[in-house]
């Protein structure tokens, strides 16, 4: 198999970033290759057809896409600063101002993320919240409960203020970044 050119890269990033785009406008059950390559400025559906097999191959390249610019953007602004409060803290604001940030990455994730075909990273996020959960109870910082559990209270939480986010644009989301680590800082320590 040939390395994909500059040019071929290019044009995928390009058509991507407008089903990024058009599934945040639209929604995923309206989002056609007709809308993407329009967005695109793509003469033709067939320039997304010779780089994507079919939507799938796209909704799970959009995933993928979206998922790698969350990444990047929460792990970039993960406090190091050596507590467990500090840590939690700063992953869910920096979930809140990616959301602010970069809106339509946002909703295009939500609005793909029931379509994908790979593994979705709910499992992954929820253990790792449970470790961090479970480093703060151990160094004392936590009060005692069940990480597990909590891990899923605390991301239920966060996906609801983002999922709010996505259908109602005039959600203040400082507000809810304010009110959420609020929240969670008096479920998990001591009161």
């Amino acid at each position: 198999m040939r390395a994909k050119s500059l040019t071929e890269q290019a044009r995928r990033a390009q058509i991507v970033d407008a089903a990024i785009a058009t599934l945040a406008e639209l929604g995923y059950g309206a989002t056609s290759f007709k809308q993407i390559a329009a967005r695109a400025g793509l003469s033709s559906t067939g320039l997304i057809s010779y780089h994507f097999k079919g939507k799938q191959e796209l909704v799970d390249e959009v995933y993928a896409e979206v998922h790698r610019r969350f990444t990047a953007f929460v792990l970039d602004r993960v406090d190091r600063s050596g507590t467990a409060l500090g840590e939690l803290e700063a992953f869910l604001r920096a979930n809140l101002r990616f959301m602010a940030a970069h809106r339509a990455d946002t909703v295009a994730l939500l609005q793909v993320r029931p379509h994908v075909s790979a593994a979705d990273n709910a499992d992954d996020d929820h253990r790792k919240m449970a470790d961090l959960l479970r480093e703060g109870r151990s160094a004392g910082e936590f009060r005692e409960f069940d990480a597990d559990a909590m891990a899923i209270f605390v991301l239920a939480l966060r996906n609801g203020v983002l999922a709010r986010a996505a259908d109602h644009a005039e959600v203040d989301l400082d507000l809810c970044e304010r009110e959420l680590i609020t929240l969670v800082g008096l479920a998990v320590t001591r009161g």
